[in-house]
């Protein structure tokens, strides 16, 4: 506990988050669609602040409902990548890439909270 940034799975979602930022910076519908742009954002910036923020806390319990929202923040992000995909804001490569990157995130958060739901 206490030093998050070592931790692969915040590293890997916090360039997540920059990618998602990068995105949406370059295909103009996103930024026609401020609400849109802001809330995928939002959500991408989300996973690696609750996985910080979870391993900083004292106690497993704490840590592990932050990894939670942490992993729940992936889905959103991915919900919010296909429904990009469907109305032509993003090519399916770009948002075939985001996904398994943000699916592998997930991945790995639960085998945080596993080895977390483990220790004492």
């Amino acid at each position: 506990m206490g030093n998050f940034k070592k931790l692969r799975v915040w590293q890997l979602s916090k360039n997540l988050a920059v990618k998602i930022y990068q995105v949406t910076d370059e295909h103009t519908k996103f930024k026609q669609d401020f609400r849109f742009r802001d809330q995928i954002r939002a959500a991408a910036v989300s996973v690696p602040s609750n996985t910080a923020e979870g391993d900083e806390l004292d106690t497993n319990k704490q840590s592990i409902r932050h990894f939670y929202i942490a992993k729940g923040s992936t889905a959103e992000v991915i919900t919010q990548l296909i429904i990009a995909q469907e109305i032509g804001y993003l090519p399916p490569k770009i948002t075939e890439e985001l996904i398994k990157e943000y699916e592998h995130v997930s991945h790995m958060l639960a085998k945080l909270i596993t080895a977390r739901s483990k220790t004492p």
